[in-house]
């Protein structure tokens, strides 16, 4: 470098740098935010996700939740197995496909939402966002997540 440059070049491969670990940490950070108000309801965040997808488009095929969720079959099932054992949902076999599972919340599970409607408000709340914050917070992650995708 010589005396007159007086900036140098970021590097590249620190570990600040790093989008990979900003996205790992925010997300563990965030995600452990909303284990205190889960775990009354019983609920993982990853069950959460699952709740969900449901509220909003049940019945569902366990191919058409994982493929919401960007989650495999083999991940989902555990998931959908706890919540069938707590009451929230049934998974019957479709009548004309009898090799595709249902997925359908039961009367529990549909309660449920009325108790869920305080989770976003109160995330906004413990991270200090408005709706318009993330609102845009959310467009950014979904213009990477299909911009990583259209990578791969």
């Amino acid at each position: 470098m010589t005396e007159r440059q007086t900036t140098s070049a970021p590097d590249l491969l620190a570990l600040e740098s790093q989008v990979c670990f900003a996205l790992a940490v925010a997300s563990r950070r965030v995600i452990g935010l909303y284990r205190p108000l889960l775990e009354p309801m019983g609920l993982t965040h990853p069950q959460y996700l699952v709740m969900l997808a449901l509220w909003q488009h049940e019945p569902l095929t366990v191919r058409e939740l994982a493929d919401l969720l960007s989650l495999e079959s083999a991940t989902l099932s555990p998931l959908l197995k706890r919540l069938e054992a707590i009451g929230y949902l049934t998974r019957p076999r479709r009548p004309d496909d009898e090799r595709a599972l249902q997925v359908a919340l039961t009367p529990e599970g549909r309660e449920l939402r009325d108790r869920a409607v305080e989770i976003p408000p109160a995330m906004m709340a413990k991270l200090q966002m408005d709706v318009e914050e993330v609102q845009e917070l959310h467009q950014r992650l979904t213009d990477l997540i299909k911009r990583a995708t259209d990578a791969s």
